[in-house]
């Protein structure tokens, strides 16, 4: 059976490890959450050891043939657009590596005109000598279109379901290929069939009821612990942040609540990678570090040339997905537009002293291309 079929009978037929996951997220007394956060640190040290994986997000383009009404990116959204040329994204991550980075993810809107599997196989050969981890997080592609990707040197695939709620999920893409809520879904198993040896999932907290969510995607993880076995599995836990176009969540999840969350996912996944981005506030942020997170991201920008201004002369606006020439006089900012604005704006020497502070030890590469067997 996919999962989208074991998504669909959750309600009734959920597994004896997603039902104990579920019993965790159950308000909990301050001395129960104490017991509960303990158990997590505990388990993290136990499986994870006393490190942190640093990375930063390189966007390409914010292009996009998609209406979502939460994102900043969304096709009918009035903002400035660029996709950067191979070379200019060759010059960003010059940035992030003299920053330290050796493990990057690259990010672009949906849009086969701009971004397409050639496209992402030239960025990724470029960038592969000077980083030993590239991940990519686009528009889902068919595996024999990912496999390129995968040989150019990319070794990790993140893509997020947004919502698991198919009715939310009809009424927050109104338009273009993410409609199709299956094949979203089924993109991890694609992207494992080409040959990523890491996969990266993730629901985005504010669409539907954060426990409903969070049940789907603990189930979502066990499925692909044993359909991908081979592939190291992650999973991020964005909650909505500020956008162009405005979007107001209907529902809320409180720091507690997220905190309860990655412990839960902890406790039930004691191997799984769990992410914390920048959309994250610094003192919660540090707060958090010691729970159960493995990998975080620092410096970010969520715009195309945000490190270094690349494509500042190629920028264009864009009205109801068409271009149009943008108002740009008076010494007006000429960046692109960012997906969502970040909370916790520390450089990355600043988190890696953090980590440190908690005697944790920032790991900037953990594994070598040239030691997979080709």
């Amino acid at each position: 059976m996919s999962f989208a079929g074991t998504l669909d009978n959750l309600p009734l037929r959920k597994s004896p490890l997603v039902r104990d996951f579920e019993r965790l997220l159950a308000p909990a007394s301050d001395e129960q959450f104490e017991s509960v956060a303990q158990q997590s640190r505990a388990l993290t040290l136990q499986n994870f050891g006393r490190t942190m994986r640093l990375f930063a997000p390189l966007y390409l383009s914010n292009e996009c043939i998609n209406n979502c009404r939460y994102c900043g990116f969304s096709r009918d959204n009035p903002i400035l657009r660029v996709t950067l040329d191979v070379a200019q994204v060759a010059a960003e991550a010059r940035y992030l590596a003299a920053e330290g980075f050796r493990q990057i993810l690259l990010v672009a809107g949906e849009h086969p005109k701009f971004v397409s599997g050639s496209y992402l196989s030239d960025c990724v050969r470029t960038l592969a000598p000077n980083f030993s981890s590239i991940a990519i997080e686009v528009g889902p592609m068919e595996t024999d279109e990912y496999i390129p990707v995968v040989e150019a040197g990319a070794e990790a695939l993140i893509v997020y379901q947004e919502t698991y709620h198919r009715q939310i999920y009809a009424e927050m893409h109104t338009s273009g290929p993410k409609r199709d809520f299956n094949w979203r879904l089924a993109c991890a198993e694609r992207g494992y069939d080409a040959g990523f040896r890491r996969i990266g999932i993730g629901a985005l907290f504010g669409l539907a009821p954060w426990q409903d969510e969070a049940i789907a995607l603990a189930a979502h993880v066990e499925y692909l612990l044993k359909r991908c076995w081979k592939a190291q599995i992650s999973v991020s836990l964005p909650r909505l942040r500020p956008a162009a176009g405005g979007f107001t969540p209907a529902f809320k999840m409180s720091d507690r609540e997220l905190a309860q969350l990655i412990c839960a996912l902890r406790i039930t996944f004691p191997q799984l990678g769990i992410v914390l981005s920048t959309r994250e506030r610094a003192a919660l942020r540090d707060a958090l570090v010691p729970l159960g997170v493995t990998m975080m991201s620092a410096g970010s920008h969520t715009e195309p040339g945000g490190y270094t201004g690349q494509g500042a002369d190629n920028v264009h606006l864009t009205l109801r997905g068409r271009i149009v020439a943008p108002d740009l006089e008076g010494g007006a900012d000429q960046r692109a537009t960012g997906q969502f604005e970040i909370s916790d704006n520390r450089s990355p020497d600043e988190i890696a002293t953090l980590l440190r502070r908690h005697g944790l030890e920032p790991v900037w590469k953990d594994w070598e291309q040239t030691l997979v067997g080709s």
